[in-house]
């Protein structure tokens, strides 16, 4: 009887091929080396590092101000190395703090403008009338902004006081009353101009409902502009035709023009 003898194939250890033949490897490097030159190029080559702050439309506020502010806010560090990448500059918060800092200003546009430049474009506030409180008087826009001081007020100024609300101690920016309340004070002063040739120097806004105006003449109409003001000027126009002579007008207090329809007046 044959006897067979078992034999085991020889276990052989496969070697580990080195990292450096391995495919991922240095695909990862060239990822790496990809990656790490992309960041340098965003961040810190001088081609994209902000040189230019260009700054158009101003004329009350100086250039120089808003190019400081602005280079400010263009230093930037990342891992302790400092740069004014054109790629970092927050427009939104640069464009908000000049509208915080300057009230001249009522409108910013900031952009980028690669590969160096930040250009800026600025809406400066119009006055539209001199709003005042006590003796100081200052440029009110037609959004209801006082956003300068005025020294020398001309005599001759259409002055707006109150509609302030219970604010003491106001600052140039704050807005002291509301668009459509500054349409209706304009509206009343130029009707009163063209169809009855009175001239108004000054509105008191005394509330939501009443308007005091004074004229040149020096005797007030009251207004409420909660009501239909085209029917209160109706009404002002026929009192003063049928029942004050223009050679009275000099004695008047004032015509009451708020209730129904009513035209009361009341001599001095």
């Amino acid at each position: 009887m044959k006897k067979y003898r078992q034999y085991s194939k020889p276990y052989r250890v496969k070697k580990k091929k080195p990292i450096y033949k391995n495919l991922f490897f240095w695909l990862g490097i060239l990822f790496l080396v990809f990656a790490s030159s992309a960041f340098y190029l965003l961040f810190f080559f001088n081609f994209f590092q902000v040189k230019n702050i260009n700054i158009d439309g101003v004329s009350k506020v100086q250039v120089d101000s808003i190019k400081s502010l602005v280079e400010n806010k263009l230093n930037n560090k990342i891992l302790l190395f400092s740069t004014r990448s054109i790629f970092l500059v927050n427009t939104g918060d640069i464009k908000e703090s000049i509208l915080n800092d300057f009230p001249q200003i009522a409108k910013a546009e900031v952009k980028r403008k690669l590969p160096d430049i930040v250009d800026i474009k600025i809406s400066e506030r119009v006055g539209q009338s001199a709003w005042c409180r006590d003796e100081k008087c200052f440029s009110l826009d037609n959004e209801g902004i006082i956003f300068e001081e005025i020294f020398d007020v001309a005599t001759d100024t259409f002055k707006i006081r109150g509609g302030a609300g219970d604010k003491p101690d106001l600052k140039l920016g704050d807005k002291i009353t509301d668009k459509d309340k500054l349409s209706q004070i304009f509206y009343l002063d130029s009707k009163l101009e063209d169809r009855l040739k009175i001239s108004l120097i000054e509105l008191c806004i005394v509330s939501d409902e009443r308007f005091n105006a004074k004229t040149s003449e020096g005797w007030e109409i009251y207004f409420n502009p909660k009501e239909d003001l085209n029917w209160q000027l109706d009404k002002i126009s026929a009192v003063l035709d049928k029942e004050i002579p223009l050679e009275k007008r000099g004695e008047l207090e004032y015509i009451e023009l708020r209730f129904g329809n009513l035209a009361s007046y009341k001599y001095r």
